[in-house]
């Protein structure tokens, strides 16, 4: 895979657009004219959480993430932690953002006069979309990762085309909005909670480093793709949250979907409408493949060194994909939105519990890696001054992240994510501590599978 390439994985994960038009308006709410300051911070924090991920890039090569980065510095029960975590986080935004893909697409199809609301008609979204994402996991990362580039392409320059219509042909003059630069009056504590939604918007920005089988040069190409893919999207984030103020201004923190406002409040063509939501609908679907990739590649290493089953570690025969893995993963998310939706949920609300859960597993992941980072480039006499910065800077914000999201007690079911959370990483750990007491020496390989080392067939 080439550079863009990478980058395209790390910006499908993100799912930029899908972000766009909800975040900002839910940050307007606390944050006020302070919430392009909200972004910046948060893009900040992502690129301290980044830079020490690429640190580890730039030495180590694998499929294996942030599971073979941190067992460089706290070693296997780190490592594994840290795995899981990442598992968690990868497969529950896989599985939440299918709900946002069923959910959009039923509004399609609504908008061409197909009646699409009820359980039957999302169940049959549900495995229409969910089979096609595993199947494009299965068929090969570059295919993948080329569906990925293209729909968030797609879908971010519709949007990118709407604001800029309202900033410049429909705002003119007035585009310039000094209140949002002022900060007088901003609640800078409601800007601090902002925070929380303006870094949970960069969740999966640094899966390219899942990458380093399929990546040219990945101990060049992987690096950049992270920093570079965590600038872009913060730029754009900071670029919407302003249009979408200047635009709708009090109205943002009030309306259901912000982009669709402005759609109507500019005037927009009557097709534009359709094109919209179908680009938020193909940002959804990005962001159900991109994060499959990873949960395939990580239990892949897991697998090889017999953390996890042995036959997990093994590819397709002609593909070179772990298709037992994502055969596992894709349609256990198609399940769990079946399940949900059978409940009476609504789509969107899969969106928000789902996800949720899949969050906490990269607040983890990220603390773990920054935490490893200190211990590793000390460990091997590299310079690390910035790393430490870096480290505090990103374990001291995703800890402020984690209290505003369980303090004040959210309402049920958010305030039972949590234990669900723990719970899941606990019963993962059954095995971790089953491995230390009978196969102790499965312990010696974790985090020692490279590329080169990266092979098995069957």
């Amino acid at each position: 895979m080439s550079g863009p390439e990478l980058a395209a994985q790390a910006i499908a994960s993100i799912a930029p657009s899908a972000v766009i038009a909800f975040t900002a308006a839910a940050i307007f709410l606390g944050a006020g004219n302070g919430t392009m300051l909200a972004f910046v911070l948060a893009t900040i924090v992502i690129l301290c959480v980044g830079y020490i991920v690429s640190v580890f890039a730039r030495k180590h090569a694998s499929a294996g993430s942030l599971y073979t980065y941190v067992a460089q510095g706290l070693g296997p029960t780190g490592a594994f932690a840290a795995g899981v975590a990442l598992l968690i986080g990868s497969w529950g935004i896989a599985a939440g953002s299918l709900g946002g893909a069923v959910s959009y697409a039923s509004d399609l199809l609504q908008i061409f006069g197909v009646d699409a609301t009820g359980t039957v008609w999302l169940i049959v979204l549900t495995i229409v979309i969910g089979g096609l994402a595993t199947f494009f996991t299965i068929k090969g990362i570059r295919i993948s990762a080329r569906v990925s580039l293209v729909l968030e392409l797609v879908s971010v320059a519709i949007i990118i085309i709407i604001l800029l219509i309202s900033a410049l042909a429909w705002l003119g003059p007035d585009a310039w909005d000094p209140a949002q630069f002022s900060f007088e009056g901003v609640p800078f504590q409601g800007v601090a909670a902002g925070m929380v939604l303006g870094i949970l918007g960069f969740v999966g920005f640094s899966s390219a480093d899942a990458l380093g089988r399929e990546a040219r040069n990945p101990h060049t190409a992987i690096p950049r793709a992270i920093m570079w893919s965590a600038v872009t999207v913060g730029v754009l984030y900071v670029f919407a949250a302003y249009t979408q103020i200047a635009v709708l201004g009090d109205e943002l923190g009030e309306v259901a979907s912000p982009l669709q406002a402005i759609n109507d409040r500019i005037g927009m063509p009557v097709w534009f409408a359709p094109v919209l939501v179908f680009g938020v609908a193909a940002s959804f679907f990005a962001v159900v493949v991109a994060p499959l990739n990873v949960v395939g590649r990580i239990i892949y290493v897991m697998g090889k060194e017999g953390i996890a089953p042995e036959s997990f570690g093994r590819t397709h025969e002609t593909l070179l994909t772990p298709h037992r893995v994502l055969l596992v993963a894709g349609p256990a998310a198609i399940v769990l939105d079946i399940i949900l939706l059978l409940l009476g949920t609504h789509p969107m609300d899969i969106v928000v519990w789902v996800d949720t859960y899949g969050t906490y597993g990269y607040m983890v992941a990220y603390s773990l890696v920054a935490v490893a980072g200190i211990i590793y480039t000390r460990r091997v006499g590299m310079k690390n001054t910035l790393v430490w910065v870096c480290a505090v800077i990103a374990v001291v914000a995703m800890a402020w992240v984690f209290f505003a999201n369980v303090w004040p007690v959210p309402a049920f079911p958010l305030n039972v994510i949590p234990y669900l959370f723990v719970a899941t990483m606990l019963a993962a750990f059954a095995r971790f501590w089953w491995i230390k007491a009978k196969r102790p020496e499965v312990l010696d390989r974790v985090g020692k599978t490279h590329i080169e080392e990266l092979t098995g067939i069957g």
